[in-house]
């Protein structure tokens, strides 16, 4: 088995774009979710326009996923056009472009290093520090791993903590955040003085199911059974991306529509590496085939969203009846 240093040199030979892959990408994607969304909005039976709107919100989450690949710079990098058809659509999905650069960076930079609340991921407390915490910060942080808050996170996650809260914090800094919520809110209304149907199937449904099945899968990269971290000064990057970072299992039209985001030990590894070459790098790298495994199943999601708190003497994260069993 190699160690850290000779797997990432190993991963280099996979972090190159093909730039005529990543336009077709880019080009195809964004053609059918305009497809789909325009079909939603015509006055079709029901059945077709909230079939077309779900189908828009599963090419959209792909869509999303070569914002994020061009955010990291593996793919596009140095094209005006790329850059200004993405950026604009991280801000009408109210991931605003600094803001998430900047939060998305910083956790791929500390992926599993720190507890509490940390940038740019979901917050993680220890038993101990759970212990010692006073009753509001308990609440807080209950609630911040909640399947509301995720269900909700349109509103939770994106309109607030992505947007509103990030401007409220630094305004200077983070000006595109407010940029961000003004634009969303101009466009709905505009839609909703021309169609209800426009605004509930084209933009608010579509929103609704991109934000709530985007902030799980990241959740759930990160909170699984069989998550192991190291902190502090012996934390390291190679083994944080191995084994603090999982490989979600899905079907052929799941991969596609994530953008193979499911490999996201790969990902951790080398984010340099274009999403469309994450299953080829998986292949070619024996020490990245056995990763610990999720899925996208209801078993494995309420098993997931169960964890709360990590046990650093169990070394394993564990539910809130859990810890208080071992208390």
């Amino acid at each position: 088995m190699r160690s850290g240093k000779e797997l990432l040199i190993a991963s280099r030979q996979y972090a190159s774009e093909q730039r005529w892959k990543s336009w077709w990408h880019l080009w195809s994607t964004l053609t059918l979710a305009v497809t789909f969304l325009a079909i939603a909005c015509l006055p079709l039976p029901w059945f077709v326009c909230v079939t077309s709107s779900v189908l828009a919100s599963l090419v959209l989450i792909r869509l999303f996923i070569i914002y994020h690949d061009y955010m990291h710079g593996t793919i596009l990098s140095g094209s005006r056009v790329a850059g200004g058809i993405l950026r604009l659509y991280g801000t009408l999905v109210l991931s605003p472009p600094s803001i998430w650069k900047h939060s998305h960076d910083e956790h791929h930079k500390n992926n599993a290093r720190h507890f509490g609340t940390t940038l740019g991921t979901f917050p993680v407390m220890s038993t101990s520090d759970y212990a010692q915490a006073t009753p509001l910060q308990r609440f807080h942080y209950a609630v911040s791993r909640h399947p509301l808050t995720l269900l909700l996170a349109y509103v939770t996650i994106f309109f607030w903590e992505m947007c509103l809260h990030a401007f409220l914090m630094n305004p200077r800094k983070n000006v595109d955040g407010a940029l961000a919520i003004v634009l969303h809110i101009s466009i709905a209304v505009a839609i909703g003085f021309v169609s209800i149907q426009a605004l509930l199937l084209g933009m608010l449904l579509p929103m609704a199911i991109i934000t709530c099945i985007g902030s799980y899968l990241f959740y759930a990269q990160h909170n699984f059974p069989g998550m192991i971290r190291r902190e502090g000064s012996e934390w390291d990057h190679v083994y944080a991306a191995l084994q603090s970072s999982s490989f979600m299992k899905m079907g052929v039209i799941m991969r596609w529509c994530t953008g193979n985001i499911g490999y996201h030990h790969v990902h951790h590894l080398n984010a340099k590496i274009p999403f469309y070459r994450l299953p080829e790098a998986m292949a070619g790298i024996q020490e990245l085939q056995s990763p610990v495994v999720t899925t996208l199943h209801v078993p494995d999601i309420i098993q997931c969203m169960r964890l709360k708190l990590w046990d650093p003497l169990a070394n394993r994260l564990l539910t809130f009846s859990e810890a208080k069993e071992l208390a």
